[in-house]
């Protein structure tokens, strides 16, 4: 069996999908952001970016709170203890298939 089959079992497909990295990553590098700053960061478009977060949410890799800023409403979105582990394995798992 080669490394590479021995590892991709591992890599977890919530967090593979390009669009889901992409909120993950940014969501790693700053301790939250609202839904414009990700579209801003990510380049994904606000339908896309909304279904991609509530998979993640769905499978608690992320937390979104939802408030009224200047009577308008505003979503911030963070990593959950469960999706910083997910995403650091997924790192993991990934620098071990590469090489890094």
């Amino acid at each position: 069996m080669s490394k590479a089959e021995n590892i991709l079992p591992d890599i977890d497909k919530t967090v593979h999908e390009l669009a889901r990295l992409k909120i993950m990553a940014t969501l790693d590098s700053v301790a939250e952001g609202d839904m414009t700053f990700l579209m801003n960061f990510t380049g994904l478009s606000w339908g896309n970016l909304s279904v991609q977060v509530s998979k993640l949410k769905d499978a608690g890799f992320v937390a979104v709170e939802k408030s009224f800023v200047d009577n308008k409403p505003q979503s911030r979105v963070s990593l959950t203890k469960e999706g910083k582990t997910a995403y650091a394995s997924y790192k993991t798992a990934m620098g071990d298939l590469l090489g890094f």
